[in-house]
């Protein structure tokens, strides 16, 4: 829903980023919900680092003015005259993704890939508000023993295990992730339990290696040349979740013969990385993107419910929204891992 959907209704808090490099909290008109959406009151949104692209217009599906915020879990506070299966006062988290349904890769299954993709807090405003307005059938569920802060948190769960599947990777493998971050370790509990026999994580910050072996990595380093020297041999699989090109190549530098190559953080559009065309036949190659989520939120949610994956230790810092700007700070410091705007 854009932010000119309203006449003079009830008025709300919200972030708004008028066009990149500049946006506020301020109080724009409340959604009402159309006949098949619901409105939700979010209680945990957290700010990732495509949130950082779209303040600074480096995502270009984004348009502005908009209200971002698409990792969110909340309440829901009103239902759509034809909504069915969903009660005002359900826990839900939040899928955001919007698939037209129509173009030839939403037919083939592929929505992530849609011609017209769309996703709330992206394309359409988002949680970081009082009050979002999203389709009935995007809502899923959260059990009462689920806090907020982990219900926030099965969006970018549900990226990573559509990652992982993409990734097809072999039990007894060994794996290299390259960023220490959330994501970094969300993709390393998941490739634990997916079969990975070793999995090691580089990262620059000495304080996010540490974080990495408490949360389970065989081996950390700040740099791919070192965590080679201490193993002695490279990796079937690599996976690049910096979303900087500079450590998206050196990445590729840890890749093993016949290897395979996921590069699953989000660079700037304009980013580039040099390939050789000889190292990439010679060596059997393959490398991989992962977008966004497909048919993974509710496995993702599934594995949090059970607590397979640990991420309420992944919040580090949580925000009101007036303090958006401190959060914002907190996490260009890289002081924390996740950080969070807590809704009353």
């Amino acid at each position: 829903m854009h932010l000119d959907v309203i006449g003079k209704e009830e008025r709300m808090r919200a972030l708004v980023v008028s066009k990149p490099g500049s946006w506020s909290v301020t109080d724009v008109p409340e959604p009402k919900a159309g006949p098949n959406d619901i409105v939700v009151a979010p209680k945990a949104v957290g700010i990732c680092g495509s949130d950082l692209h779209i303040l600074a217009g480096e995502f270009p599906p984004t348009p502005y003015p908009i209200i971002p915020g698409h990792e969110f879990a909340g309440v829901v506070v009103e239902v759509g005259d034809e909504v069915e299966g969903v009660v005002v006062g359900e826990r839900v988290a939040v899928d955001p993704s919007l698939f037209c349904g129509t173009c030839r890769f939403c037919q083939a299954g592929r929505g992530n890939l849609c011609d017209n993709w769309g996703a709330i807090g992206d394309t359409t405003s988002g949680a970081f508000a009082e009050l979002v307005a999203v389709p009935h059938q995007n809502a899923y569920k959260i059990p009462e023993s689920m806090s907020f802060s982990a219900g926030a948190l099965v969006e970018p769960m549900s990226c990573v295990v559509h990652g992982i599947h993409r990734l097809s990777i072999r039990a007894g493998s060994d794996l290299l992730i390259v960023g220490g971050g959330t994501i970094g370790l969300m993709l390393l509990q998941t490739a634990r339990r997916s079969g990975a026999s070793r999995v090691d994580v580089v990262d620059i910050d000495d304080s996010r290696c540490a974080r990495a072996r408490d949360f389970g990595a065989d081996g950390t380093a700040n740099s791919v040349e070192d965590v080679i020297a201490l193993r002695g041999q490279r990796y079937e699989y690599v996976i690049d979740a910096s979303g900087v090109p500079e450590a998206t190549a050196e990445a590729l530098k840890g890749l093993d013969k016949g290897g395979t190559f996921l590069i699953f953080g989000v660079a700037p559009e304009d980013g580039r990385i040099a390939l050789s065309p000889f190292a990439m036949y010679n060596n059997e190659y393959s490398i991989l993107g992962s977008m966004a989520v497909l048919n993974s939120f509710e496995p993702a949610l599934k594995m949090l419910a059970a607590k397979t994956v640990d991420v309420e230790a992944m919040v580090t810092h949580q925000y009101p929204l007036e303090e958006f700007d401190r959060a914002l700070d907190t996490m260009k410091s890289r002081e924390g891992l996740k950080i969070q705007i807590g809704m009353n």
